[in-house]
């Protein structure tokens, strides 16, 4: 049924009908269409606003799942690192003890990515500060297997050279002292007997008559065989892994350098050369280049009763033959 339409007529007061153009009845038409089409693009915005569309709501499902997935593999990451710690100090404080050998260093399990942009792609993410942190744990325990399986395979090497090391320890007195008497002075600060002075002794002392047999405490190669100003004829024993021993003031030398020699090898003979008040046997122990007290060197020689009063002989003040 055709719609018709009316005006007010003011002046009579009545309604006249009127007949619209086909331009305004298409414009009335089109004004109606494009409303319609206003009000449902607005509703349809409005909805997708409220509950998101299909894909949208896929996509905040898969994000907070992966959230989820990102915060158990870091805890995870902690866990490893937790164990990789323990490894990390049962090496260092358990297997490089028994094998006398210095922990890793610290700075060598740690990586250091300060002077980089390794993380900068990342950070234009979502939840960026989790997911670098995640990646950052996870550079971090890859450098630890790695410096760990290394370090593993080096005590494996020990492990297998043990008993060369074993051999190569200085182990014994150099002198023949089985009843400690020959113990003189020991390491430590003690009065010099020429300059009357406080000096730091950095061996011990052993006093035996001229000639008497100088043993090498421990099997290694002849690195010095001559004078060496001071300590006057000398010997020095280089044992590997480490170790270095010195025998001073002999009055013979019956090694020559660059010699392999055996622990209870004579070496020398005692005398009294060099800066020496009588004879005697100066000897000193070096570990990885520091001087250290030789009375920790002599367990294959004595029994706990002996180590006692050797510590309590070598501790005295008395007789400092140089």
């Amino acid at each position: 049924m055709r719609k018709v339409y009316y005006i007010y007529n003011p002046k009579t007061r009545t309604y006249d009908r009127i007949y619209p153009t086909l331009r305004q009845r298409v414009m009335s038409y089109l004004r109606r269409l494009f409303v319609g089409m206003g009000l449902g693009a607005g509703s349809f915005l409005l909805l997708l606003l409220a509950f998101g569309s299909p894909s949208e709501k896929d996509l905040r499902v898969e994000n907070s799942r992966l959230l989820s997935q990102y915060h158990i593999l870091s805890s995870r990451l902690d866990e490893a690192l937790g164990v990789m710690q323990q490894l990390q100090q049962r090496d260092d404080n358990f297997y490089r003890v028994i094998m006398q050998s210095d922990p890793v260093a610290e700075g060598l399990r740690t990586p250091n990515y300060s002077k980089t942009n390794r993380y900068e792609e990342l950070m234009d993410m979502a939840n960026a500060k989790l997911v670098v942190n995640t990646t950052r744990q996870m550079d971090l325990l890859e450098r630890q297997v790695y410096m760990q399986s290394q370090s593993f395979d080096e005590v494996v090497d020990l492990c297998r050279r043990h008993d060369e090391m074993l051999a190569c320890i200085p182990a014994i007195q150099p002198v023949a002292n089985k009843d400690l008497r020959q113990t003189a002075s020991g390491y430590g600060n003690r009065i010099d007997p020429i300059y009357k002075t406080v000096k730091f002794h950095a061996g011990m002392d052993f006093s035996a008559f001229t000639g008497t047999p100088v043993y090498a405490t421990g099997n290694g190669v002849v690195r010095k065989a001559g004078w060496e100003g001071l300590y006057g004829n000398c010997i020095e024993i280089d044992h590997g892994f480490g170790y270095l021993t010195r025998y001073a003031h002999l009055q013979k030398i019956e090694v020559r350098m660059g010699q392999k020699v055996v622990r209870g090898q004579t070496i020398g003979r005692v005398g009294s050369t060099g800066k020496s008040t009588g004879p005697h046997l100066h000897y000193e122990v070096h570990v990885k280049g520091k001087v250290v007290n030789p009375i920790n060197y002599y367990f294959m020689d004595l029994s706990a009763d002996d180590y006692d009063r050797m510590i309590q002989l070598a501790a005295n003040h008395g007789k400092v033959f140089d």
